[in-house]
């Protein structure tokens, strides 16, 4: 796979190359409408504006975006086959080091991965996700997400949005100024070619948001499909996640906290940035009991149609497929649904500081952390106990 996450480097570096002369031309563009000669202090504001974005991004990135989706962490003790399950992707993916884990309370399907990188990395998943996925399903989706921290997808995208978030700030305080901010001196220098600058500019300012979403779609929806080809080779078996795609394309619930910084990195199509669900499960279960790259690749073309396939030519000779099999049963995974329920139930209620009394009666009492110091008496027989 090393070859592949060189390529996946080239290729973005390319297209972050792409963004940043976009992010310098808005900001010539936007200094010489307001005041013509002075485009190179547009330059200069744009690339200070990016550099103070980014910044914050690569250090702190990860854990804004966790603040902003409502993840918590959590230990093993609180969700062992979760962590069962992420740790034995990192040692398929050759991951030197486990992410940490977060659950977000919510009863949509979904997950997401961010971080700088491998050392720096975080897997977040929603609560919806565990109750509804199996172990296979889970593996699945936990291989893809792991893909992402592993082909340094994560910093790349989040390199990628600042810069498109840079491009539409500075877009935007563009298109709001008025010819009365321009002096005196810039009016009267407006001549035919003033005129074409002024031009140049506004359009220059109405359409870099429009490229900079074209290239930020192109690098995502690659990314996707590379990070399911990676994914199945961890797990080999495709079919996990192909079902679990199909859960959560299928699954009316949608998150109740996210922004269209978030929207992205999430495993499912919540912005228009990832491929449709259908064709993703079909390349998976087009991969002919072989799992890796070259497989995806071939099962890509087939069903999308396309000459060319995903995966970069020389990764292809580098990574060979591997035969599908099922993977081991864990008896000690929660195969039932109300398992799984009951379990992920219990982990929301412990993360939300709700107090547990085991009554002699063998109820299970879930107490509120507001009743903390207070008497509850058991509804099934009558015992008084004190929530603490």
């Amino acid at each position: 796979m090393h070859e592949l996450i060189r390529a996946n480097r080239r290729r973005t570096t390319m297209l972050i190359a792409a963004m940043a002369l976009l992010l310098v031309a808005v900001g010539y563009a936007l200094a010489e409408y307001a005041a013509p000669g002075a485009g190179i202090y547009g330059i200069f504001l744009a690339l200070v504006v990016w550099g103070v974005q980014a910044l914050v991004s690569y250090f702190a990135g990860g854990k804004i975006i966790l603040s902003m989706s409502g993840a918590r962490k959590i230990e093993k003790k609180d969700h062992p086959v979760l962590f069962n399950v992420v740790e034995e992707m990192c040692v398929a993916s050759g991951n030197p080091k486990v992410p940490d884990i977060y659950v977000i309370d919510d009863d949509a399907l979904n997950a997401f991965a961010t971080g700088r990188d491998p050392e720096h990395s975080a897997v977040a998943v929603t609560a919806g996700l565990l109750k509804a996925l199996d172990r296979d399903e889970l593996q699945g989706v936990i291989a893809h997400e792991i893909s992402h921290v592993t082909n340094r997808d994560v910093l790349y995208m989040t390199m990628l949005g600042v810069m498109m978030g840079t491009i539409v700030l500075l877009s935007e305080i563009g298109i709001r100024v008025r010819g009365g901010t321009r002096t005196r001196t810039s009016r009267s220098r407006d001549g035919g070619g003033g005129a074409v600058l002024l031009i140049i500019a506004l359009l220059l300012m109405i359409l870099a948001p429009i490229i900079a979403r074209l290239l930020y779609l192109a690098v995502s929806r690659r990314r996707e499909y590379l990070a399911d080809a990676s994914g199945a080779l961890y797990t080999r078996y495709p079919e996990g996640l192909a079902r679990a795609l199909e859960k959560l394309g299928g699954s009316p619930t949608k998150l109740r906290r996210t922004s269209a910084a978030v929207a992205p990195m999430y495993i499912v199509n919540l912005d228009s940035t990832h491929p449709p669900i259908q064709e993703r499960v079909g390349i998976l279960r087009s991969m002919g009991g072989r799992a890796g790259v070259q497989s995806y690749n071939e099962a890509f073309r087939k069903v999308t149609g396309r000459p060319v396939g995903v995966v970069p030519f020389s990764a292809l000779r580098e990574t060979p497929d591997v035969a599908v099999k099922a993977p081991p049963i864990d008896i000690a995974a929660p195969f039932t649904h109300a398992e799984r329920v009951r379990e992920t139930t219990d982990l929301l209620w412990m993360l939300n500081d709700y107090i547990s009394i085991e009554c002699p009666c063998e109820t299970r009492l879930k107490i509120p952390p507001a009743y903390r110091g207070k008497k509850i008496e058991c509804p099934h027989c009558n015992r008084v106990h004190t929530a603490q």
